[in-house]
């Protein structure tokens, strides 16, 4: 057990960081309290910030104090390019205590990789002199290096992490990102929900007013308080009148997602491999914007910011990479069956060459205007037999769907969270009315 100082001292911490956070959250109702988020979960949410890493929980982060600040705690976060020998320095604090914390064994690995994005506690005496380091070593793990009399002596404390499963639920209004933040969702759980629908739905072209979400998830929570997001274990999103489902099953020891009669949402390929990119240019023919005239358009265009990393549509091998006429920087990759993908207009390409092989979704290059281009974005086609097809409206190879005991297991597995959903999808639909 950590000494009892230590222990009310993060105590007032934790409660002094709470009460802040209830401030601005009162603030932040008053604010947004006319257009309220269609928001329900299991738990209540509470108020979490964009940094999901949170380990220690502390205050909004502070500048070094000076050890002058007198007796008591001291936090710190640990800026890019910092090391624990420079905050020591801008703590006042001797080294000299720093080596005799490493003494103790297993101590200076931990030390070691204190780094950016660390949060650190520091417990001074009246004599500004340092008596405990406290931070995490993981989420479930607190260290507590503590000095007397020049001997150092470290105490670990295990945190119990908690996970729940929780639902958020929603009427999409503004976009689908700011309504399912409203809703409890942080921003990894929304791009975890772009890259399972990414098959199927472009969550920024797609979806409009009036669609309906519905989110079951693992909320993770330690000592009272919520730390992050878990895991997506299923999900519902009507657009347009049609409904896509996501459903997490463990299939041949890999957590994969399948729609709600148990048919893999991974595709052989993916119709858009570039994520939050804006449809610029559509397939087919078109007043060419740097030649002038009228031609066939043997792709569709994403425009999106300068470096942003574009995807591998499927396996493949490498077929092409250099500059090709007009897409300038280009990237072919062979799918095998008579398919295959080119990418266009990179500003640089990825660690892959040519003949290499390329697994879906890793980088191939990144988003530029080379060649024949007006603005930064991506070309894409995809061609079968060598002749062009317009990505959107080509039907997509699919996997095997589950079967036999696996289907019936999936089944099984996926019941309570279609019954969460429906529930909430009922409360929705009463809310329209």
């Amino acid at each position: 057990m950590p000494h009892p100082k230590i222990q009310n001292a993060l105590s007032r911490w934790t409660h002094e960081h709470w009460f802040l956070a209830g401030v601005f959250s009162v603030v932040g109702t008053m604010v947004i309290a006319i257009a309220p988020g269609m928001a329900n979960a299991m738990r209540e949410p509470a108020t979490v910030s964009q940094q999901e890493n949170v380990l220690l929980t502390l205050p909004e982060a502070r500048e070094p104090q000076s050890a002058d600040a007198g007796s008591g705690w001291h936090y710190v976060l640990v800026k890019k390019g910092q090391t624990l020998t420079h905050v020591f320095k801008e703590l006042n604090l001797p080294l000299k205590a720093m080596r005799q914390m490493m003494v103790v064994p297993g101590a200076r690995k931990d030390m070691s990789k204190i780094g950016p994005g660390k949060e650190l506690a520091f417990e001074l005496n009246a004599k500004g002199e340092l008596m405990t380091l406290a931070f995490d070593r993981d989420e479930g793990t607190r260290i507590e290096l503590s000095l007397e009399d020049g001997k150092a002596k470290e105490n670990i404390i295990q945190r119990e992490v908690d996970q729940e499963v929780a639902i958020a639920s929603g009427i999409i209004k503004k976009s689908f990102s700011y309504d399912a933040k409203q809703a409890g969702l942080t921003t990894s759980s929304i791009n975890k929900l772009a890259d399972v629908f990414k098959y199927d739905i472009d969550f920024v072209e797609d979806l409009n007013d009036g669609d309906t979400f519905h989110v079951v998830y693992e909320d993770q929570w330690r000592e009272g308080q919520r730390m992050r997001n878990g895991a997506v274990l299923a999900a519902r999103i009507v657009t347009r009148g049609k409904t896509y489902t996501a459903y997490r099953f463990t299939h041949n020891g890999e957590a994969q997602y399948f729609d709600q009669n148990g048919n893999p949402l991974k595709k052989v390929l993916m119709r858009i491999p570039i994520e939050f990119a804006r449809l610029s240019s559509t397939f087919g023919m078109r007043n060419h914007p740097v030649l002038g005239r009228m031609r066939m358009h043997k792709g569709v265009d994403y425009a999106a910011r300068a470096g942003t990393p574009i995807m591998a549509a499927g396996d493949g091998r490498v077929g092409f990479v250099g500059w090709k006429n007009g897409y300038g920087r280009a990237i072919v990759i062979d799918h095998g069956q008579g398919r295959s993908t080119l990418y266009g207009h990179m500003s640089a390409f990825g660690k892959y060459k040519m003949g290499q092989h390329v697994n879906q979704g890793v980088t191939i290059g990144y988003v530029g205007m080379s060649g024949l281009a007006t603005g930064p974005h991506l070309h894409y086609e995809f061609m079968i037999n060598h002749q062009q097809v317009n990505p959107l409206k080509v039907t997509m190879p699919k996997p095997l769907p589950l079967s036999g005991t696996q289907l019936a297991s999936f089944k099984a597995s996926i019941a309570p969270s279609i019954a969460k959903m429906d529930s909430m999808e009922r409360g929705l639909q009463f809310a329209k009315r």
